[in-house]
């Protein structure tokens, strides 16, 4: 890895980000730009230095664990041209608090925002259709999730040990919830279905 290099420009003739190009390296911002179609795995993997990243408007996949452990990562906007993020792609970036998700984005892979302990609320798209196991798993600051009509399956553990979630609006067409999809919720209060409302009480 290149733990000394701490910036880079990615000229605008580049199409795609290797697999570990970035590995390791010290870099505390990127952009990458609109000719880029695709970021590799583990491109970025382990930049606990990466405060601020700008993904192009033409990317279309990124790839497992592409951002995993970059710690000091905020925000991320993945743009409308994605369709698909790897597993662990963004796992364990702890310093997360904001994550959009693009409305071109059918997969979410699984662990994909594992252990993104400061996130606070995650919108879910239209979209998405395969949502992986434990993709948001041990999310513990996330207090509100949305998740749109496209999705029929949760996935196994895809939420477990999120432990200030509170409130959760299902899309109409979900009607699979997979084993410990919930596990450890334990301040969940509020489901809404297909517009009906589930109260959940204290001993629930």
């Amino acid at each position: 890895g290149c733990t000394g290099l701490t910036s880079a420009t990615i000229g605008n003739s580049v199409t795609s980000i290797g697999e570990r190009v970035f590995l390791f390296s010290g870099l505390t911002s990127i952009t990458i730009p609109d000719s880029v179609t695709s970021i590799g795995p583990e491109a970025f993997f382990q930049c606990p230095y990466l405060t601020s990243l700008t993904i192009g408007n033409s990317v279309t996949s990124i790839g497992f664990r592409a951002f995993t452990d970059c710690f000091s990562l905020t925000s991320v906007t993945i743009p409308d041209s994605v369709t698909s993020i790897g597993y662990q792609a963004f796992s364990n970036c702890t310093g997360l608090t904001s994550a959009t998700i693009g409305n071109s984005v059918t997969s979410i892979g699984s662990d994909a925002f594992a252990s993104c302990s400061s996130l606070t609320s995650i919108n879910i798209p239209d979209s998405v259709e395969l949502l992986g196991s434990s993709a948001f798993a041990s999310c513990s600051s996330l207090t509100d999730l949305t998740i749109g009509d496209g999705l029929r399956v949760i996935q196994n553990s895809s939420f477990s040990d999120c432990s200030s979630l509170q409130n959760i609006t299902f899309g109409q067409s979900i009607n699979i919830i997979k084993y410990n999809a919930f596990r450890d919720c334990v301040s969940l209060v509020e489901l809404t279905f297909n517009d009906y409302l589930y109260q959940i009480n204290d001993y629930a």
